[in-house]
């Protein structure tokens, strides 16, 4: 098995302190629109995919995967506030991570625009099919809501339903460590928030 390395990550790119969007009350920030404290990319190979440019988190072409390394997440909703350059990308949220650098068996859901009803966004990879597709307009903010409920997952897009997942096809467990996985270089994604309610 690959051993993969933890980065600590502080301020890359742009040094604005101004968050794009306040959360609104009852959300609890995991990104706090300044830097990437709390955060850390897993496998960078010296060249992370990730900086904030403007109180936002960019992808850039690099590599890794950046994980929330302060704590397990399970039983609350995450929200994902995102948009994409265009839809030639595909990158993806992993939740349930046992460790931060666990990246077997992590479960995956997907931010594509160009897949079929099982591999587009909203979707867990390969796991379920799309009970809809919400998708804006690339270049526009969608808002992904995944809720973690036990072994259940259910994702919203833009508040349409797009996948309610009971677990039983993916052994992972019901609380774990979250990761943002880059698209390629042919797509860059900005992410204005991650927050999490009960």
């Amino acid at each position: 098995m690959r051993t993969l390395i933890l980065l600590p990550i502080l301020l890359l790119g742009g040094t604005s302190t101004a968050h794009s969007q306040a959360v609104p009350r009852g959300w609890r920030p995991l990104f706090n629109g300044k830097d990437l404290d709390g955060w850390a990319v897993v496998g960078a190979q010296g060249k992370p995919a990730f900086t904030v440019e403007d109180g936002e988190i960019r992808t850039q072409s690099g590599d890794g995967l950046l994980c929330y390394t302060r704590e397990k997440l399970g039983n609350v909703t995450l929200r994902v506030i995102y948009r994409m350059e265009n839809s030639k990308g595909a990158g993806g949220i992993l939740i349930r991570l046992p460790g931060p650098a666990s990246i077997p068996n992590a479960m995956e859901v997907r931010i594509d625009d160009r897949g079929d009803e099982r591999h587009v966004t909203g979707v867990i990879d390969s796991s379920t099919q799309a009970l809809s597709r919400a998708v804006k307009m690339e270049g526009e903010w969608n808002t992904m809501d995944i809720t973690m409920q036990g072994s259940r997952t259910i994702v919203k897009l833009n508040g349409a339903l797009v996948s309610d997942y009971d677990g039983s096809r993916i052994a992972a467990p019901e609380s774990g460590y979250i990761a943002l996985r880059p698209p390629d270089d042919r797509a860059a994604v900005w992410i204005r928030e991650i927050s999490v309610r009960p």
